[in-house]
């Protein structure tokens, strides 16, 4: 499987995508994060789903890329070519891959910022190659392992938050990811792009060079989980309280 995500904030966006590929019992590491470089400027492509669909699909668009006489001025337009691609790439292979028991199933990230866009833009492409963009009130996106991340950035992640924090909730929502499956794992390929500048930062983590945070955190939830206010629950150690059976009595009004 995969975790992928992408996250904009109003300082810029964070891109984070695991490497582990796991075909039967063969497990390997292959990136999921790749660059778009595109005239002056760069945009990153994450994806979830069939490889090939994938490898097929990114191609095309660089060979589109490389014909146009100039350059997409806004990231929408490098979206818009990314699903049309895709859908030509459906078009051709999913039938043979329902012959195959195989699924059309590839979701894409794609995020960057061109020369006519006013902040750094993130966009969701969907496996019929349609999209939406992440917007202030719903700023980041999962493609892949979907569940387990999403808790600490529905209840934490904010438009306004730092840059920084959002690179750490982005690990955050991957080490819960990697807690509870085992087809999500390091290393991990995050990308960083301030507001206002033209290049990508990325950089490899490997899972030793983040042990002392996931060992910190650990820590921290252990702690919290020590403090827990548990006050609240008193009645159910209490000798008066209602058993399994008993009519438990009803709230005042």
């Amino acid at each position: 499987m995969t975790f992928c995500i992408g996250v904009r904030v109003q300082q810029g966006l964070v891109a984070l995508a695991d490497t582990q590929i796991v075909r039967g019992e063969q497990i390997s590491s292959k990136a999921k994060l790749s660059r778009i470089d595109h005239g002056d400027r760069s945009a990153f492509l994450m994806t979830s789903g069939l490889r090939s669909v994938r490898d097929k699909t990114a191609m095309r668009l660089e060979d589109e890329l490389a014909a146009l006489p100039s350059a997409f001025p806004r990231m929408h337009q490098l979206a818009s070519a990314f699903g049309n691609q895709l859908k030509r790439v459906r078009d051709e292979d999913e039938e043979a891959l329902k012959a195959g028991g195989l699924t059309f199933n590839l979701h894409a990230i794609l995020g960057g910022q061109f020369a006519n866009d006013p902040e750094p833009t993130l966009f969701q492409v969907f496996p019929e190659g349609n999209w939406v963009d992440a917007t202030p009130d719903s700023p980041y996106f999962i493609i892949g392992r979907t569940s387990y991340g999403k808790p600490i950035l529905d209840r934490l992640l904010r438009y306004d938050t730092p840059l920084e924090q959002a690179v750490a909730l982005a690990y955050l929502a991957f080490d819960a990811t990697r807690a509870s499956v085992v087809d999500v794992d390091f290393p991990i390929d995050v990308i960083i792009m301030h507001s206002g500048e033209r290049e990508l930062r990325r950089t490899r983590f490997t899972a030793t060079e983040l042990g002392t945070a996931h060992d910190w955190w650990h820590q921290r939830l252990k702690s919290s989980l020590d403090d827990f206010p548990m006050d609240w629950s008193q009645r159910l150690w209490s000798a008066t309280a209602a058993t399994i059976g008993e009519r438990a009595p009803e709230p005042s009004r």
